[in-house]
């Protein structure tokens, strides 16, 4: 079947068609208005359209901009690790009111995200047994950074983990990647 451009479509089959669309958006995921009115664009229904079926499904509760900000934070924070500064800017981009959505970071207190950045913190830990303590604090603090943690509790959390992680041995002590190298095949390994 040709595809038929919507402004051609009569206006009761666009307002069907664009319709459809939005509720095969919202069957894989929830959506905010901003994520539906730009699908509807990028299919080419006129804006005055799209906006009368956002109303609608608003008015309906099918579209809830609040609920879409409360629901992303809880699952991005517990399964992404982000923190507040991180999910409010996701937000934004996706549309949702900067009111809403600090409002919805709001729900992550300071000790979940805290707690939250202790297990990112050891996670990556463990995959760093062969570097010195300098570049697994610098590591670490960008992986924080990235996140959207402070700056003051990344330092913190980063040297408190590196404590109760135990000693890292000194650069000088770990076997280079040339000492590695020679290991194989040779009488003579360096690394113990």
């Amino acid at each position: 079947m040709p595809k038929v451009d919507p402004a051609e479509l009569p206006p009761d089959e666009a307002w069907k068609k664009a319709k459809e669309a939005c509720f095969g958006l919202l069957a894989v995921r929830a959506r905010t208005k901003d994520e539906l009115r730009q699908a509807l664009r990028r299919k080419g229904f006129d804006d005055e359209l799209g906006e009368r079926l956002l109303g609608k499904l608003d008015s309906s509760g099918l579209v809830d901009d609040a609920a879409f900000a409360e629901q992303w934070v809880r699952s991005r924070h517990a399964y992404q690790g982000l923190a507040r500064k991180a999910l409010v800017a996701e937000l934004k981009r996706k549309g949702v009111d900067g009111d809403i959505a600090v409002q919805a970071a709001g729900e992550i207190d300071r000790e979940s995200e805290e707690q939250r950045a202790r297990e990112l913190v050891r996670k990556r830990l463990r995959s760093m047994t062969t570097v010195d303590e300098q570049t697994a604090i610098r590591r670490l603090l960008g992986t924080l950074a990235r996140k959207g943690y402070p700056q003051g509790l990344s330092y913190a959390v980063v040297r408190e983990e590196l404590k109760n992680a135990g000693p890292v041995p000194p650069r000088s002590t770990m076997p280079s990647s040339t000492d590695i190298r020679s290991c194989r095949g040779r009488a003579r390994c360096v690394c113990g």
